[in-house]
């Protein structure tokens, strides 16, 4: 069993510590709690405003990098005008809000809202006139039938704009993150600089098991049954789901998701509030709600990718969704440093 799963992530985690001789400027609409804006800054990109509206996110993003601006507000109500500093940025990014599926019964109009915020972003490029633009989502932005139209849409936008862009599903698992997270991208060069972009290369490091990655974590509470919790949770984390923030509390996924944490000993219906402790009874034979503890916020960000000294504001629920509903750092810095590069050979 690998033992260092830290040792591991803090190499990803202490990269925004060195900056790129060259930083360039960036935009960020529906911020979150910084998941995007962080790997973004590592690989070279300093934000000169951040839209959010969620109170809970803009405290996280506050509380955590107090120097980056901060405008709390819908992004349809966003205007470039009355914000100058965004104007000819390097990069627009945006984490819109997650594409559900559209036969979800909890979304009886399907995707409507997303999908005004995803192309009120777009829009914002004719005001902002970035060098490059980013969307992240869920794979259904790059790979739903039902959306072929909307994609058609924002293709047409962005050429009337002068801009090439590119769709394409990359997995986070694949580039530092210990979680199986498939995510789906929309990139966007002004010119020809799309030719320089190339997709990030795939890490060749294996991903971490769940019983590695938290094995610190679910240590320090003196829980004396860790290392056979560990050894039983021998496979990588499916994708972690933040919800909606109109329906129901903080659980890890879906039945099915929820199920494939059972199998690593894990509670996925609920999220604790601390460690397991020195009298905790683990139990992988019984159902998980009576057998089994359920993680932490704390470990959900390591999960995630978070680094350890990154807070988030708000009580259990609240910080849970902000977190679920992240970009993973480690996944962001890669894409950015794509970007990167692509905007140094335009």
């Amino acid at each position: 069993m690998r033992t260092e799963p830290r040792g591991i992530m803090s190499v990803v985690n202490n990269t925004h510590l060195k900056k790129t001789s060259r930083r360039l400027s960036l935009v960020e609409v529906c911020a979150g709690a910084g998941g995007l804006t962080l790997g973004l800054e590592r690989a070279g990109f300093d934000p000169v405003l951040l839209v959010e509206q969620n109170p809970h996110a803009c405290d996280t993003l506050s509380l955590n990098r107090p120097e980056w601006p901060v405008a709390r507000m819908d992004v349809t109500n966003f205007d470039p005008c009355d914000y100058p500093q965004v104007y000819d940025v390097d990069l627009l990014a945006a984490g819109t809000p997650r594409l559900a599926s559209m036969a979800n019964p909890n979304k009886p109009d399907g995707n409507k809202a997303e999908l005004k915020v995803l192309h009120d972003t777009v829009m914002l490029i004719h005001g902002i006139q970035p060098r490059a633009v980013l969307v992240e989502n869920v794979p259904a932005l790059v790979n739903d039938l039902r959306l072929q139209d909307d994609r058609l849409k924002i293709e047409a936008e962005l050429r009337h704009l002068g801009y090439c862009s590119r769709w394409f599903i990359i997995n986070a698992i694949e580039h530092g993150v210990h979680q199986r997270r498939p995510h789906g991208i929309l990139v966007a060069f002004k010119g020809n600089a799309l030719d320089g972009f190339k997709e990030p290369e795939r890490l060749t490091a294996p991903a971490l098991t769940v019983g590695e990655v938290l094995l610190d974590s679910m240590s320090a509470g003196g829980w004396p049954d860790v290392m056979r919790w560990s050894a039983h949770a021998n496979q990588v984390a499916p994708t972690i789901v933040g919800g909606s923030e109109k329906h129901g509390g903080p659980d890890l996924g879906p039945t099915g998701t929820k199920k494939i944490w059972a199998r690593l000993g894990i509670n996925g219906s609920t999220v604790a509030g601390e460690v397991p402790g020195p009298d905790f009874r683990w139990d992988p034979n019984l159902e998980p709600k009576v057998g089994m503890m359920p993680l932490t916020t704390e470990q959900v960000a390591i999960l995630q990718g978070f680094p350890a000294d990154w807070n988030f504001a708000g009580k259990k629920t609240r910080r849970f969704r902000q977190i679920g509903n992240a970009c993973p750092p480690p996944l962001a810095e890669a894409i950015g440093r794509s970007i990167y590069a692509a905007l140094g050979k335009s």
